[in-house]
C-alpha cells in the first residue's frame, strides 16, 4: 500500500477539485445529453436527471453542492498552505495575500458577470467568483489566529447566528421566521442595500447577509484539511472525514424542518449538508488516491483541477462552445448529443496542454 505524508502533495485534493469543476464546466451536460439519446425511458435516466438540476427552492440534490464543494475545497488548500506562507514570509504576508487574492476575484467575477458594459445600475457586485474571493479570505484571516477549536465555535457561532437572524428579526410585510423567496431576510436585506443588478430580480443567490454561513462552508475545509495534515493514521483520517460528513449530513437533514435546506440563501442546514458529503468525498478521494494510490482515472480530473478559475472563465464566456459549433455546427435531433461531447473534450484538450506545458495560472 503506497505511504502517505503530512508533506506530500495531497493529490486527492487535486483530483476531488478537478472532479467538481468538470461538473461545473459541462460534464452534466453531457451526461443529460447521452442519456437522453441512448436511455431516455430509463428510470436511473429520470433519476440522473434530477440530480442535474437544481431544487427551485428548499431541498438538496447533488448540483446543488457542487459550488460549495469548491469552497469547502479551497478551504482544506488554505490549511495547508497558509501555515507555509506564514512560515516563509509572516503572518502580515499571509493576510496580504488572502487580501490580494480577494479582491482580484472580485473584480474578475464583476467584469464575468457583465463589468460596466450596461452601465452602474447593471452590474453584478456579488456572484460566485466574488463569493469564493470572500467567504474563502474570510476564513482563512480567521484561521490564522484560531486553532481546531476556535475554527468549531466561529463555525458554530456563524451557522446559530444567522438562523437567530432570520428566525427571529421580522421582515416588513412577511414577519419573523419566513424563510420562502422574497420574504426571508437574507432576500430583503439584498433588495435594501445590494446595489445593482441580482441574480433573482430583487435578491441575489450570493448576496449580502448569505456571505456569513458561506464562511462558515469554508472554515469547515480548513478544519478538515488540519485533520489530513495532523499525525493520525491514513485509514483513522479517511474514517474521521467519513464519520464526519455522515454527521453533519444527518445534522443538517435534523436542523431542515426549522430551518429549510435552501442553496440560494446558504441556509445553516444547508451548509452543513453540503459540508457533510463534501467530507465524505474529501475521505472516499484521500482513500482511494493518496492511500491507495489508484491514481490513473484521476488524469482528466488533474488536468482541469490545476487551473480552474482559469477554464471557468474561458467556459462561461463561450470560447469551448464557439469552437465546437465551429468544428460539429448544430447537429440534428438525434445527435444533438455531440455538440456538448465535442464542447467538453475541446475543454479538456486544452486543460491537458495547460498541464503538458506546466502553465498554471493561480488567482
Amino acid at each position: 500500500m503506497p505511504q502517505t505524508s503530512t508533506t506530500s502533495r495531497l493529490q486527492s485534493l487535486d483530483a476531488l477539485r478537478g472532479f467538481d469543476m468538470c461538473w461545473i464546466l459541462g460534464l452534466g451536460a453531457v451526461v443529460d445529453a447521452l442519456l437522453a439519446r441512448f436511455a431516455p425511458e430509463s428510470i436511473v435516466t429520470r433519476v440522473i436527471d434530477t440530480q442535474l438540476e437544481h431544487v427551485v427552492w428548499e431541498g438538496s440534490r447533488f448540483y446543488d453542492l457542487i459550488f460549495p464543494l469548491f469552497l469547502f475545497i479551497a478551504g482544506v488548500s488554505m490549511a495547508i498552505a497558509l501555515p507555509r506562507r506564514v512560515e516563509k514570509e509572516g503572518r502580515a504576508a499571509a493576510v496580504r495575500h488572502l487580501l490580494e487574492r480577494a479582491l482580484i476575484l472580485v473584480v474578475i467575477g464583476v467584469f464575468f458577470s457583465g463589468g460596466l458594459k450596461e452601465g452602474w445600475a447593471e452590474v453584478r457586485w456579488l456572484g460566485v467568483l466574488q463569493r469564493i474571493g470572500i467567504a474563502s479570505a474570510a476564513a482563512g484571516l480567521l484561521s490564522l489566529w484560531l486553532n481546531s477549536r476556535g475554527i468549531a465555535a466561529a463555525v458554530v457561532t456563524l451557522l446559530v447566528g444567522y438562523w437567530l437572524l432570520l428566525r427571529f428579526v421580522p421582515v416588513p410585510g412577511f414577519g419573523a421566521g419566513d424563510f420562502a423567496e422574497g420574504h426571508n431576510l437574507t432576500n430583503y436585506l439584498d433588495s435594501l442595500w445590494l446595489p445593482g443588478r441580482k441574480y433573482d430580480g430583487d435578491h441575489d443567490p450570493e448576496g449580502l447577509l448569505s456571505t456569513l454561513p458561506a464562511i462558515a462552508t469554508a472554515l469547515l475545509g480548513i478544519f478538515a484539511g488540519k485533520w489530513l495534515k495532523g499525525e493520525a493514521a491514513p485509514l483513522r483520517k479517511v474514517l474521521g472525514l467519513i464519520g464526519a460528513g455522515a454527521v453533519l449530513i444527518a445534522l443538517g437533514w435534523c436542523w431542515h424542518p426549522f430551518f429549510p435546506i435552501v442553496k440560494k440563501i446558504w441556509s445553516s442546514s444547508f451548509v452543513l449538508v453540503a459540508g457533510g458529503w463534501s467530507a465524505l468525498l474529501l475521505g472516499i478521494f484521500y482513500w482511494i488516491v493518496d492511500v491507495r494510490g489508484w491514481r490513473g482515472w484521476t488524469t482528466p480530473f488533474m488536468w482541469v483541477g490545476a487551473n480552474p478559475i482559469a477554464l471557468y472563465i474561458c467556459a462561461g464566456l463561450g470560447f469551448f462552445r464557439t469552437v465546437s459549433e465551429r468544428l460539429a455546427g448544430h447537429p440534428p435531433k438525434d445527435w444533438a448529443w455531440i455538440s456538448p461531447c465535442v464542447t467538453f473534450t475541446l475543454l479538456l484538450l486544452v486543460a491537458r496542454s495547460l498541464w503538458k506545458r506546466g502553465i498554471f495560472i493561480k488567482v
